[in-house]
């Protein structure tokens, strides 16, 4: 269909993710994806992982962007998208939430909004509950690539609020919320997924 959103980057990034998704998420229960975007994620992810409820959300000015995919798609495990601000708490959502997605969404957010990120998400998930995260990362304050290092250039130059997070950072943030970086796996195209931990305990799959 002509008129839905598409992204390249979610077309060529959504078999390496779901990849590790498949090892790290629940067998069942409600998986909060947060930055939905167009929704091609959403409806790969639900239509491989059939015992879980993918939950597509997003802000409210995007939050509707994904429902051409969602309902070419059909699928009786795909919830109806909500509207997100995560610097608004408490959140909107159906509960319980068995894990979190986001992905492509650190750099965009300004960093209070990574922080309230963080903390909803140690909110809402039961202990051994995972986050799984998705982008670019830096590491000891260096970029990983030249690419990245453009990237974090074009977005600070639109605006100065975004830019690549540094992995340092983020696990001092997670560890103030009870969130544990446990696996920092790589990816296609100089990203990384990253899977958190709700207070570090490990858990069965």
């Amino acid at each position: 269909m002509s008129d839905k959103p598409f992204s390249q980057a979610c077309e060529n990034n959504k078999s390496p993710i779901l990849a590790q998704l498949t090892q790290w998420l629940p067998e069942r229960g409600r998986v909060l994806e947060i930055g939905t975007g167009t929704g091609q994620h959403a409806v790969h992810f639900a239509a491989a992982l059939p015992d879980l409820i993918w939950q597509p959300s997003d802000h409210p000015d995007n939050a509707g962007l994904c429902r051409p995919w969602l309902q070419e798609a059909g699928l009786d495990n795909l919830a109806e998208p909500v509207a997100l601000d995560v610097g608004r708490r408490p959140w909107a959502i159906p509960r319980p939430i068995a894990a979190v997605y986001s992905a492509n969404t650190a750099h965009i957010m300004a960093w209070p909004e990574v922080e309230a990120m963080f903390a909803g998400v140690a909110e809402l998930l039961p202990q051994a509950g995972v986050f799984c995260l998705y982008g670019p990362f830096n590491y000891q304050g260096r970029y990983t690539s030249d690419s990245n290092r453009q990237f974090d250039e074009h977005l600070r130059a639109r605006q100065a609020s975004m830019g690549i997070r540094d992995l340092d950072d983020l696990v001092a943030l997670g560890h103030r919320v009870g969130l544990v970086l446990e696996e920092d796996a790589a990816m296609p195209a100089n990203n990384r997924l990253l899977l958190w931990r709700r207070d570090g305990v490990s858990g069965d799959r």
